[in-house]
């Protein structure tokens, strides 16, 4: 399946008395790229948390948010840090007479600064909330996938009727080339009439010259090199699995193959065609981008 490098999920529950929120976000990005936000306390859980995000989604800029509510939790202790709440104590008055302002400093005041209190928590609250983290990011990852599987079906949907719709075009413009060869020599041949007025036309010349334009104009080449990526591309994506790289690459091909089509045309109709053609390719290039 093809999945959306687009995604949302979040899942929370309280799991040994911790109240534990994982929220996930990703938007496309070429490469993987993952920032997790998470208590101080509980940053030794960072690279955890980023290698199972990983092994999961291969590219695309992903923010995990966590959030622990331990204040029912047990084996906690809170104890103060006296240097520290000295050091803020004495500059506090140093301020306050130095600007002679007016002394409210408080207990409440010095609370304030994060530093003042340490938590320390047994190895029994560490286990309990590593393993309490890892069941919700789990759930949170797979609404996660939920949404960027929907989303990818979507794209999926969208990018083929559009590849069936070059394909459609691609046929018009086949259908059409040969024409061009024979409407060239109808009009070469009334050019050299009217040139030439009465003095008898050389056919041999005519049909030289217009070998020479359907050589020039022939896109037999471009056109089954054409259907051979619309192929790949139609076979890539019923495939599934990480195709947003080498989507990216055909995709290049396509616009080159139709490119060339255009210059070698030499037709209104086919102009048209190719006008039509690069304007789908342009929109299945801004879906492949949101693919993994």
């Amino acid at each position: 399946m093809v999945k959306s490098m687009t995604g949302f999920g979040r899942a929370e529950a309280e799991i040994h008395q911790y109240g534990i929120s994982v929220e996930l976000k990703s938007v496309n990005n070429r490469y993987f790229d993952c920032t997790v936000k998470l208590p101080r306390i509980y940053s030794f859980l960072e690279d955890t948390v980023k290698k199972r995000v990983q092994s999961s989604i291969s590219r695309g800029k992903v923010d995990v948010y966590i959030s622990v509510d331990d204040s029912r939790a047990k084996n906690i202790t809170v104890s103060l840090n006296k240097p520290v709440a000295e050091g803020y104590l004495k500059a506090l008055r140093d301020i306050r007479d130095e600007f002679e302002l007016r002394d409210d400093i408080s207990v409440s005041l010095l609370t304030r600064f994060s530093e003042v209190f340490s938590v320390e928590k047994s190895q029994e609250n560490l286990d309990e909330i590593t393993e309490g983290i890892s069941t919700v990011l789990e759930m949170a990852l797979s609404q996660f996938d939920e949404m960027r599987i929907r989303e990818g079906e979507q794209l999926l949907e969208d990018i083929r009727s559009r590849l069936s719709a070059i394909a459609q075009m691609t046929s018009r413009v086949e259908e059409r080339s040969p024409q061009t060869i024979s409407e060239y020599r109808a009009r070469l041949f009334q050019r050299m009439q009217d040139v030439l007025a009465s003095a008898e036309i050389d056919e041999t010349r005519i049909l030289t010259e217009a070998a020479l334009f359907a050589d020039k104009t022939d896109i037999t080449e471009e056109a089954v090199r054409l259907r051979s990526h619309l192929n790949q591309l139609e076979n890539m994506l019923l495939t599934g699995g990480i195709v947003g790289r080498k989507l990216d690459f055909l995709i290049q091909e396509l616009n080159r193959e139709v490119n060339t089509i255009g210059s070698k045309g030499n037709d209104l109709f086919i102009s048209t065609m190719v006008v039509d053609m690069k304007a789908e390719i342009e929109k299945i290039r801004e879906q492949a981008q949101n693919i993994e």
